[in-house]
């Protein structure tokens, strides 16, 4: 049997708890599939493209942008660790203190990706890690380079595009490129340029999108 490669291009922010869930979901799903292999791309999305430096308190963030009360965000926050737990993803049980703004992070997944996907894919569950399980300012470009490092990235480098504009054009773009295309919320799991699913979906939902795909894509080679 011949062995069937997926593209996975994943839009997502670090700041996105639904992304940690997915991609911890997607990453199961991925486990399950005997012949199919993946690789994936991450994608630039900002929740809050203009937060400050200063961050903002997560409560008074929720409860302007969504109109969220505390009894209702306790209620979300333990709906989300439950998810994440499922698939092997630790939220802190509290929640977090802070939301911070994401663009560097974004930026150095885009110098990540350059390097290898496999590279990038650390560096994404890191930085999800650093922001949910560990509560850490990830604007902080202290605590960025330190997680670049932690996953075999040159923290002098790290520490170079922090203190510059590179890959800025770059992250625009791609952020500009999934808007127009119509990505307004995120996670967005985009399969062979062509298949939306979109959410932090179940494992199991994954697994029947992916071998349904690969399976039209086999047949569409066996006619071609």
């Amino acid at each position: 049997m011949n062995r069937m490669h997926l593209r996975i291009d994943f839009v997502s922010d670090i700041a996105c708890p639904w992304c940690a869930v997915g991609l911890g979901a997607l990453e199961t799903a991925l486990g399950r599939l005997d012949g199919i292999t993946a690789e994936l791309h991450f994608q630039p999305f900002e929740l809050n493209p203009h937060m400050g430096p200063e961050g903002q308190d997560v409560g008074e963030h929720l409860s302007e942008k969504y109109g969220s009360t505390p009894e209702q965000q306790a209620q979300m926050r333990e709906v989300i660790r439950q998810r994440g737990a499922e698939v092997g993803f630790t939220f802190k049980p509290e929640g977090r203190s802070r939301v911070w703004n994401t663009f560097d992070a974004h930026r150095l997944l885009h110098w990540a990706g350059e390097q290898s996907p496999a590279l990038q894919r650390a560096l994404k569950k890191a930085l999800l890690a650093a922001f949910f399980t560990h509560d850490r300012c990830t604007a902080s470009h202290e605590v960025l380079e330190e997680v670049a490092a932690s996953v075999g990235l040159d923290a002098q480098r790290a520490q170079a595009i922090l203190a510059s504009d590179e890959y800025t054009a770059e992250v625009r773009a791609q952020q500009q490129f999934y808007l127009r295309a119509g990505i307004n919320s995120v996670p967005a799991v985009i399969i062979n340029e062509q298949h939306l699913i979109s959410g932090g979906q179940p494992a199991e939902v994954f697994e029947r999108a992916l071998r349904q795909i690969a399976a039209n894509a086999a047949n569409e080679t066996m006619n071609a």
